[in-house]
């Protein structure tokens, strides 16, 4: 990613987590601002922003980290975005962006829009990443490349404030779509938000099995169990406010999540080979579909950096996929 002229003079981050530091090293990578600065709840946090080279200066009041920022984005749990809205609205200079990187829309316009002044522009995002690691080490700039940002304006936005913000996630890495906030809800509810509330589930029933010992559940973890602690691992306090925040949609997925399972119950204890055999091949392609959007690998690396080892898989995995569909297309 080469360097270009900052697009913002200077940013503030509300918050120095995953996606925070994150957006700091993008930032840094791309030179997309003059000067970063950061608010964060605790000294130690600031301290360690300094010493990574995260943020020019670090604030323990929000407030003090917006002075003078033409782009300011709340990087926290949905929860605190209205509080934080209180706080820093009269701070905010005339023209700033205001954003966010929750995961969801309708209920962050609906907390923070009562206590923005009109002068700043407010265009809530989402940038469609993570891990399940959090704090300010666990950031890298790689985390947005080749992945998707959302924004969510409300009614009648600003066209060039869209535009610049647009072009600050393009250089982040990011692709960006522009979206109405309700819509996004209802999609990440079913790709990002009943797979995670699942995850946590599954992971909560096999702790509470009383014939199989909980030891036993972690030493003979096959990729399937493995793969499902990874996103439950996830910071449940994010979680906790995602699900309270998109209840409608999360409803509305677990609702027909719960009619599929069923049918699937119904064909195990039927012993319909044929109707669980059309269901799983139907999904299969749904995840080749997702590595040939290149949002995934062959490779599992749920967003660590890839090992040496891990990089040669996935070559023979691509290359075994390139065979397949080459013999698929000659038959």
């Amino acid at each position: 990613m080469s360097r270009q002229t900052p697009v913002f003079e200077k940013v503030a981050l509300i918050g120095l987590g995953l996606l925070g530091s994150s957006l700091s090293h993008a930032m840094r990578r791309a030179g997309l601002a003059k000067q970063i600065v950061a608010a964060a709840r605790t000294r130690a946090t600031i301290d360690t922003g300094l010493h990574l080279g995260l943020i020019d200066e670090g604030h323990l009041a929000a407030a003090d980290a917006v002075a003078g920022a033409d782009l300011v984005i709340l990087c926290v749990p949905v929860s605190a975005c209205a509080a934080i809205a209180r706080q820093i609205a009269p701070a905010l200079s005339p023209g700033a962006i205001v954003s966010d990187v929750g995961s969801t829309k309708a209920s962050v316009i609906a907390d923070m829009t009562p206590h923005l002044p009109d002068h700043v522009h407010f265009i809530p995002g989402h940038p469609i990443a993570g891990t399940e690691h959090s704090g300010p080490e666990s950031g890298f700039a790689e985390l947005f490349d080749g992945r998707w940002c959302i924004l969510t304006p409300p009614p009648g936005s600003d066209r060039q404030a869209i535009d610049k913000l647009r072009r600050f996630w393009q250089a982040c890495g990011s692709s960006v779509e522009v979206m109405e906030p309700q819509h996004h809800d209802l999609v990440v509810a079913i790709t990002s938000h009943l797979p995670h509330l699942i995850a946590y589930n599954i992971v909560g029933t096999a702790a509470d099995l009383e014939d199989v010992r909980k030891a036993e559940v972690i030493k003979y973890s096959a990729g399937g169990f493995r793969d499902f602690t990874r996103i439950a691992a996830s910071d449940p306090v994010m979680w906790r406010d995602v699900f309270l925040n998109n209840r409608q949609a999360v409803l509305e997925m677990l609702g027909r999540f719960n009619e599929d399972l069923s049918l699937l119950q119904r064909a195990i204890r039927d012993g319909d080979g044929d109707r669980l055999q059309s269901f799983f091949t139907r999904t299969r392609a749904i995840r080749r579909g997702i590595i040939d959007a290149h949002q995934d690998t062959g490779v599992a690396d749920f967003g660590r950096h890839m090992l040496p080892q891990d990089e040669a898989a996935q070559g023979s995995a691509d290359a075994e996929r390139q065979a397949a569909a080459k013999r698929d297309k000659e038959t």
